[in-house]
């Protein structure tokens, strides 16, 4: 089975289960069972995003909020490099975003992956990661503190209220946080929608797009 055939596949699979369970958004994976313990403080609001310091997959500290989200159109993933499920796909799915955004990425339109698992990616492995899949410039890989992880990951909404679902890294991986924060809206999208379907979705949420895909998206 080819790579597409894999990604199209697994998107099927993922949005059918997504329909059967009705998932309404990024923190849709709420169950029943055993609860997670309480979310930092604002973790539900997308416009309380911490100022934490990350590492570049170029090894460059950045401050999260000012160097990274301030006034800017963003999408967001979060992956980890030894990931052998969902990651691997939807960054070749969102290798095709980011061809579609042309000179967009990284003017207009910024994408970031953030690791779950910053004690074993470093700035070095993540850049790895970036070559081996091909990442262009506009898209950075991220890493830093555990616990500065941790509290994007429930300030960004990739969480779940059931411990033992919210425990699974994997669980954390097949969304992206779509966000224009000079407006603060934020809306999101599965990581393995159509890749038209995800660029529609950042350009719901950037003013100075008109149409999606107006006059400059390729076909692949």
């Amino acid at each position: 089975m080819d790579k597409e055939t894999t990604i199209n596949a697994s998107r099927r699979g993922l949005l059918a289960g997504m329909g059967a369970l009705g998932l309404a958004g990024l923190g849709a994976w709420h169950g029943l069972g055993k609860r997670a313990p309480a979310a930092p403080r604002g973790a539900a609001r997308a416009s309380a995003l911490p100022n934490v310091t990350l590492y570049t997959h170029e090894g460059k500290a950045v401050r999260f909020y000012d160097d990274l989200i301030r006034g800017r159109v963003v999408a967001i993933n979060m992956m980890y490099a030894q990931c052998a499920g969902i990651c691997p796909l939807g960054t070749s799915n969102l290798l095709r975003v980011q061809a579609m955004l042309g000179e967009r990425a990284g003017r207009e339109v910024f994408l970031y992956s953030i690791t779950l698992r910053p004690g074993q990616d470093t700035p070095r492995g993540l850049k790895l990661y970036a070559e081996r899949h091909g990442v262009g410039p506009g898209w950075q890989f991220l890493t830093g503190e555990p616990a500065d992880i941790r509290l994007l990951r429930y300030r960004l909404g990739f969480y779940d209220r059931d411990a033992d679902i919210d425990a699974v890294d994997e669980t954390h991986t097949a969304m992206v946080r779509i966000g224009n924060d000079a407006s603060r809206r934020w809306t999101m999208a599965p990581v393995l929608a159509e890749p038209r379907q995800i660029l529609a979705t950042i350009n719901h949420v950037d003013p100075a797009v008109v149409h999606a895909c107006q006059g400059g998206c390729k076909t692949l």
